[in-house]
């Protein structure tokens, strides 16, 4: 999931910072959340050495119909070739440039609980250009620490050190009552996105990317999916 979103939060960073190219100002989400999926497995196939795969590998592999990863690819220009597919290093390479997992976003942890914590710890969400540069929080007794050598600061410092963090991204893992406070807090200081794991489903001002992801959310789909299943094979 972590790739998803920030795939979704680098292009959408970028469109708010700069001029970009028309096909990624029209680029549906639908689509922008299946690339990282294109991405990691034609990265496994470069790995083990295949040089072409075809849509239809494709498909097959990650249960996405052959037709939409087409069309999904034509978005960044990308074509195969008939009968060979296409070439496996270039469509890594075209898939990483475009969803910038290259380029670098520094970022600020607000609340540096459990959740928190295991975020910063995380070593994998660089190899998506996320970086953790600093961590806030209200609680006396971890202000002043270190999470895997990134520093804990004092919530009321953020406005005074965000300049020097160079961060545009605000991740939010606090208490569902503080979530919009918080959220307000991060615009105010000048933070561009907002990656939200509290329930909360927070708003902020025009032009600042958003991207609400509650884990409860998804629980709640499971559970009755789950609930679903289990009553259909009671039936039977």
């Amino acid at each position: 999931m972590a790739c998803l979103i920030i795939a979704i939060f680098a292009v959408k960073t970028m469109a708010t910072n700069r001029t970009t190219s028309a096909s990624r100002d029209i680029l549906p989400e639908p689509t922008l959340r299946r690339l990282p999926w294109y991405l990691a497995y034609v990265s496994l196939l470069k790995e083990s050495g295949v040089e072409y795969v075809s849509s239809t590998q494709i498909a097959k592999e990650i249960n996405v119909d052959a037709s939409m990863i087409a069309k999904d690819l034509s978005f960044l220009n990308i074509k195969g070739k008939t009968r060979i597919g296409y070439e496996v290093a270039s469509l890594e390479r075209e898939l990483q440039d475009f969803l910038c997992f290259k380029v670098g976003h520094n970022a600020v942890m607000m609340g540096v609980g459990s959740l928190g914590n295991s975020l910063i710890q995380d070593s994998g969400l660089s190899n998506y250009g996320l970086n953790i540069v600093a961590g806030f929080d209200i609680k006396p007794e971890k202000v002043g620490q270190q999470v895997c050598g990134v520093p804990i600061y004092d919530i009321s410092e953020l406005k005074e050190r965000l300049s020097a963090l160079k961060a545009e991204i605000g991740i939010i893992a606090v208490p569902i009552e503080h979530a919009q406070e918080v959220s307000d807090l991060l615009v105010d200081a000048g933070i561009k996105a907002l990656w939200n794991f509290s329930p909360f489903r927070i708003t902020a001002p025009e032009g600042i990317v958003i991207q609400n992801t509650s884990i409860y959310a998804h629980l709640a789909v499971m559970y009755n999916r789950l609930g679903l299943s289990k009553a259909s094979k009671s039936e039977k």
